[in-house]
């Protein structure tokens, strides 16, 4: 029966093809961004059933918001250099390529969509945020472990406030994207002596 094809080529998609589909869509968000990418065409650029799209991903918010988690260029819970603040510019050293420089501006559309479109909020905060935050408290953790910071470290609840707040800040107030040298300068001047680390 046709209504059983996209389910009979969904059990073929491979991690392979999940990836280069979600590199495809964050490609097409840089092109067009969020509000004129359509769900069409995704499908016509990934070379998929709608169909498929939708019974996968629920709808555009959530496919989305899953594509840029899937193409981060890295999580912070996966870098271990054996110290809180070698791992904050460890992060910063993997997040310097060009295609995260093109996507601050992405990443300030979609902030901007996500406050007109309740749905992509939710998806955003489910998909990317919240697993983002807990990248975080993974950091926190193994620091508190190893006996570099206090269990009750005041500051250490704020971590991500203060790396997001400081990139934005730089934008609103300087005109200008936080750069490498810059966010090595504020991890250096704010975030470390902030937790009280050395």
């Amino acid at each position: 029966m046709p209504t059983e094809t996209p389910a009979a080529r969904r059990t073929r998609l491979t991690p392979e093809r999940e990836q280069e589909l979600y590199e495809a869509v964050v490609e097409l968000l840089r092109e067009v961004g969020y509000e004129a990418l359509t769900m069409d065409a995704v499908a016509a650029r990934t070379r998929s059933s709608k169909a498929t799209l939708y019974r996968q991903w629920k709808g555009k918010p959530e496919l989305v918001a899953t594509a840029l988690r899937q193409c981060k260029p890295v999580s912070a819970a996966t870098i271990d250099t054996g110290s809180l603040a070698g791992d904050l510019h460890e992060l910063v050293r993997a997040h310097d390529t060009n295609e995260t420089k093109r996507d601050q501006q992405l990443m300030r559309g979609l902030a901007h969509a996500a406050f007109q479109n309740e749905d992509l909020f939710r998806a955003l905060r489910e998909l990317l945020v919240e697993p983002e935050l807990e990248s975080f408290r993974t950091l926190v953790r193994r620091a508190v472990d190893r006996g570099e910071l206090a269990a009750d470290n005041p500051a250490s609840e704020f971590l991500p406030h203060m790396l997001f707040g400081g990139a934005f800040a730089r934008s609103v107030i300087e005109g200008v994207d936080p750069d490498p040298e810059y966010n090595h300068r504020y991890l250096d001047a704010v975030v470390i002596p902030a937790l009280g680390l050395s």
